[in-house]
């Protein structure tokens, strides 16, 4: 089963400084329909206006990753931590037993980023952040690993759930495979471009819920960078 869900019926809000687009309930955002995804809770598609961004607020028991689709994103929080992850980049939090963080968009232009909420698979534990630089070379017709819980991923950032977060680059034409297993819950995301995904066509920033499928073969349409989560 591989279900459409248009960008333009997604949810969100505009704040002025902040245009949101949500694909599960968030917010003052509430569909019943789409509160989760197996373990992912949220992925949201944000617009951040230039030397704004999101005051500093709390989060516990969730891994918190940040896709930059364009611009870049400053990240402070109450553990000393500070980053700028740029567009192609990720960073990953831990939330654990409670952190306090910031989001700035301290760039003279707007950011553009997939924020995505899984839940862990225990509670508790040691608040972390960590980014990482992913070029979009290395993901050139294939699928990458960016975060993940799974052992073996040594090249990912960590997250403390059974999931991974993946991200490829096709041209237009160009096929890759991606073996989910039946078991499994994936969403997909065109940051950019249009796919096909087992011959149901996706386009830029439409989602693309994904159940009892073996194997995915995405097929670009157009140029397209893609972000893949693989959830329990």
């Amino acid at each position: 089963m591989i279900e459409r869900r248009t960008f333009k019926d997604l949810g969100g809000a505009d704040h002025g400084w902040l245009k949101a687009k949500h694909h599960f309930s968030f917010a003052d955002y509430r569909d019943p329909n789409r509160v989760h995804w197996g373990a992912l809770r949220v992925w949201n598609d944000d617009e951040i206006a230039a030397n704004s961004g999101f005051p500093p607020h709390p989060h516990a028991d969730m891994e918190i990753i940040t896709y930059v689709r364009e611009g870049a994103i400053t990240h402070e929080d109450s553990l000393g931590n500070k980053g700028r992850t740029e567009a192609g980049d990720v960073q990953v939090m831990s939330a654990g037993t409670g952190i306090r963080h910031a989001e700035y968009n301290l760039e003279p232009e707007t950011t553009k980023i997939f924020q995505i909420w899984i839940i862990p698979d225990k509670r508790g534990g040691k608040p972390t952040w960590g980014a990482k630089p992913f070029p979009k070379g290395d993901r050139a017709g294939r699928f990458v690993t960016l975060a993940s819980g799974k052992e073996g991923d040594t090249d990912a950032l960590p997250i403390r759930t059974d999931a991974r977060v993946l991200g490829a680059t096709l041209r237009a034409g160009e096929t890759t495979e991606y073996a989910i297993g039946a078991e499994r819950h994936g969403y997909l995301v065109p940051a950019k471009g249009s796919v096909e995904v087992n011959g149901v066509r996706i386009d830029a920033r439409d989602g693309a819920a994904i159940a009892d499928v073996p194997v995915l073969t995405v097929k670009a349409l157009d140029d397209a960078e893609i972000v893949l989560v693989d959830a329990a």
